[in-house]
């Protein structure tokens, strides 16, 4: 099981930047969910690390050995791409064992991955079909296979989950997970789903714009994120601009309307410009409490487990709110709330050099 890290990657293509400066590592047999939104370069670093694509500047180590331009071949990383890249006019079988008959492993040898494959990802009854006669959960399933008989120690997963339906796609979640732990393998997963990142991760990596911006478990990334994107791509928030009136035990912010909001302790210097988030999982509303602010109700969207809820403050201000559907009926559209939160809840960052607009945008 081999433990990966990039130094300072840079790959371009064109005027594109989809590396640029990228550091990350990966331990012995972790899975690591490499999450960000489309085009902050993802694939390209899934590619680099394959061998599939050479960055133009940095280093890629396998085991704290120097794989940069290793052929493909050799560096035992299985790549399963979004496509699955079955091929059409091959049984599930013969999918599963090309890699052996590329490296000329004798029959035996096969058999006996075969039968162990077959039974590992549950298709032993349909060795015998094509692709097009499988279901996308199967085609994922043939294709994991195929990669793990390559007798490969990494797995390289490229959004393999997004052609699924939403059932299928949960519920192999969890099954890939226990597969590729059961065969303690180092495991790459790219994604954009972040709920697929936190529940499959052993640790998360944001990336945007083709840099690491923050690494950790999924409760670190999601409790404490390193920067308002973070906050918001990682579950959406509200935020809110104001002046640092103090720090620690708590952090107080002033709004420009004088509103004073707190947030949790921050090491940030009182009379600065600085920013809150707060997830809207954790926007409280309560009709009879005035809460920091008040805001009228504009649209409540019903999302099975949860009501979404807009609002608007008086001064012109979108916020959302995100409740149990049992309290279904208590607040209704029209209603003035007032909303709070736990001190613990808002985290305070500083004011981003680009603005908030556009540390916020994705994509």
């Amino acid at each position: 099981m081999p433990s990966v890290r990039l130094i300072g990657l840079r790959k371009a293509f064109g005027g594109i930047k989809a590396a640029d400066g990228l550091d990350l590592e990966v331990r012995n047999g972790e899975y690591l969910c490499l999450l960000g939104p489309t085009g902050a370069g993802k694939t390209t670093a899934l590619r680099m690390i394959a061998g599939l694509v050479s960055p133009d500047e940095g280093k890629v180590l396998f085991n704290g050995e120097d794989v940069t331009n290793t052929p493909v071949e050799e560096r035992k990383a299985a790549l399963l791409p979004q496509t699955y890249s079955l091929f059409p006019q091959l049984t599930v079988e013969e999918n599963i064992t090309f890699g052996l008959d590329i490296r000329g492993a004798d029959d035996r040898l096969k058999e006996q991955v075969l039968i162990s494959m077959l039974d590992l990802v549950r298709l032993s009854g349909r060795s015998t079909a094509f692709p097009r006669e499988l279901s996308g959960g199967m085609q994922q399933r043939t294709a994991l296979a195929r990669a793990l008989a390559s007798g490969a120690d990494m797995l390289l997963l490229d959004e393999p989950l997004r052609a699924l339906d939403a059932r299928l796609r949960i519920s192999l979640r969890t099954e890939l997970r226990s597969l590729v732990k059961s065969l303690r393998m180092t495991t790459i997963h790219v994604t954009h789903d972040q709920d697929e990142a936190l529940v499959m991760a052993d640790r998360v990596a944001i990336i945007r714009e083709g840099r690491i911006i923050q690494v950790g478990t999924p409760k670190e990334v999601w409790d404490r994120p390193a920067t308002p994107f973070v906050a918001n791509f990682l579950g959406q928030s509200n935020f809110f601009i104001g002046e640092v009136l103090q720090s620690s035990p708590c952090t107080l912010l002033r709004t420009p309307d004088g509103t004073v909001l707190k947030g949790r302790s921050s090491d940030l210097i009182p009379g600065t410009q600085a920013v809150m988030g707060v997830k809207i999982g954790s926007t409280e509303l309560s009709k009879e409490r005035p809460g920091y602010l008040q805001a009228k109700v504009e649209r409540i969207l019903f999302e099975g487990r949860n009501l979404h809820m807009d609002m608007m403050t008086g001064g012109g201000q979108r916020l959302s709110a995100k409740l149990p559907s049992w309290k279904k009926g208590r607040i209704t559209v029209g209603d003035t709330v007032g909303i709070y939160w736990e001190e613990e809840k808002g985290t305070v960052f500083s004011m981003p050099a680009n603005g908030l607009e556009s540390e916020l945008k994705v994509e």
